[in-house]
């Protein structure tokens, strides 16, 4: 697979269920006034923030040190710890454009699929197109 390049642009996207499943997975999703139809789900996981790097996290654990202070970096303003315990659902799916682009080669890629649990919002993470 290529390279995937990163991002945090938001999306829109549609879902529909697994067939023969109740698993709601993303269909289509709209990136830069393109549409792209989902040919595959080839993962699907679940983030969250760094909260064992949160001071609360170490006061409660009796340390004052960064989790690893060989490569932590100190932000430049404290996470809320509400802000690191949230989590998104990343899909890394491929799509394509299809026929619906008369004219263009039916070019496709992967692409990571982010979705922030609690607000309800997509972006598109990552593409290897």
């Amino acid at each position: 697979m290529e390279l995937m390049r990163r991002y945090d642009e938001p999306v829109e996207v549609r879902c529909g269920v697994l067939a023969g499943t109740e698993t709601t997975v993303p269909e289509q999703f709209l990136w830069r006034g393109r549409l792209w139809k989902v040919r595959s789900v080839l993962e699907h996981w679940v983030e969250t923030g760094e909260w064992w790097r949160h001071a609360g996290v170490r006061a409660v654990l009796g340390s004052e040190e960064p989790a690893d202070a060989s490569t932590a970096e100190r932000p430049a303003r404290p996470r809320p710890l509400e802000e690191l315990l949230a989590e998104r659902a990343v899909w890394r799916v491929e799509a394509g454009r299809g026929a619906a682009v008369r004219g263009a080669e039916d070019t496709g890629g992967v692409f990571d699929l982010a979705l922030d649990v609690d607000g309800g919002r997509w972006q598109l993470v990552g593409c290897a197109d």
